[in-house]
């Protein structure tokens, strides 16, 4: 199929305001594939930079997203026009000591978050290093393919938190990240209680296993720092990126337990030093993926072991729709993943 001169493109022009414009089709290098972008999904740290105004005045985001080849470059051996993908992030430099350790995340050579050059999909079309990408299996669409990135970011902070299945988790925020984690959790037959404050999240949760549902004010902490609740929990996920979330999450805890920070915020919480000493808790952040997050989640997403019909909004969202779709979410009406089909 013949090349378009131009595709549509959703842009940030500032706080709370994107526009759909008509941009070139990007320029490919020797290694890049252009493609046409099947889904690409709304993701948190996509309202920080558009609902929050962290973003720069003329990019597009999105990262989440799945397409197919219609370009490659010169170099591009690895796929075929036609070919169904997912783009895989940058796997990193492979020779420094944190790659080394096989943990590509931490890369001493991964760019300054907010800082890359990578122009999004949230567009008709979008340029991708092909060496960052992986096949979708015939087995899986497009649409729930695009669920792989997200999935990847839930999977790594499972991986940090050493969490089996005979322990009990408790995930703070049911946002798009927290009730992957929980559909993660509970595949691996992890016990899962849940805090969230917006009905319409807590109803979701509901249908996506926790044993039970909580809002954020039943979370009380002990009145001392070496006191525990009645029923402490071994981890506690905090995928709100709220200080309210951590501060509770913290309180919650075992002895020996551990708070893994999935979610991110501006504001920064209040820690307790004494409860952390006196219970030896442990307290990690989860940036990105695990070495091989994109395959497991992908493996994930095509064994058919999650409820992909839950976790994803029934109706995809067209690039005039993405401003409305992030404040909905942003606000909490909105449950699970918004996709977005740019084509549409």
């Amino acid at each position: 199929m013949p090349l378009p001169d131009s595709m549509r493109a959703a842009v940030y022009r500032e706080k709370c305001r994107i526009e759909v414009e008509e941009r070139p089709l990007p320029v490919l290098g020797a290694y890049d594939a252009l493609l046409r972008v099947s889904h690409c999904g709304v993701c948190g740290t996509d309202l920080h930079l558009v609902v929050e105004g962290w973003g720069k005045p003329g990019s597009i985001g999105g990262h989440e997203y799945t397409g197919e080849v219609a370009a490659l470059g010169e170099r591009a051996e690895a796929f075929s026009l036609g070919d169904r993908v997912v783009g895989a992030g940058a796997p990193g430099c492979g020779s420094c000591d944190y790659c080394r350790s096989h943990r590509p995340g931490l890369c001493a050579r991964r760019e300054e978050f907010g800082a890359e050059a990578f122009q999004g999909a949230f567009a008709e079309y979008v340029r991708v290093d092909s060496r960052h990408l992986l096949p979708v299996p015939d087995a899986l669409s497009l649409r729930d393919a695009a669920l792989t990135e997200p999935l990847a970011v839930a999977l790594h902070g499972v991986t940090l938190s050493g969490v089996r299945g005979a322990q009990r988790a408790l995930v703070v925020g049911a946002g798009p990240i927290g009730t992957l984690t929980l559909a993660a959790l509970r595949a691996r037959g992890v016990e899962v209680v849940v805090s969230e404050p917006h009905p319409l999240r807590r109803k979701l949760a509901e249908s996506l296993g926790a044993s039970a549902v909580l809002e954020p004010d039943a979370l009380v902490p002990p009145a001392m720092p070496f006191d525990l609740i009645d029923a402490p929990f071994d981890t506690v996920f905090e995928c709100s990126g709220t200080p309210e979330g951590f501060e509770a999450g913290l309180a919650q805890l075992r002895r020996a337990g551990t708070l893994v920070i999935v979610g991110t915020g501006m504001r920064h919480p209040r820690l307790d030093p004494n409860r952390v000493l006196l219970n030896e808790l442990v307290i990690t952040g989860a940036y990105n993926y695990d070495e091989n997050g994109f395959e497991d989640a992908i493996a994930l997403l095509a064994d058919g072991a999650l409820p992909v019909d839950r976790l994803v909004e029934p109706v995809d969202a067209a690039l005039e729709e993405l401003e409305g779709a992030m404040l909905d979410l942003f606000e909490g009406r909105i449950g699970a993943k918004v996709l977005v089909a740019p084509s549409t």
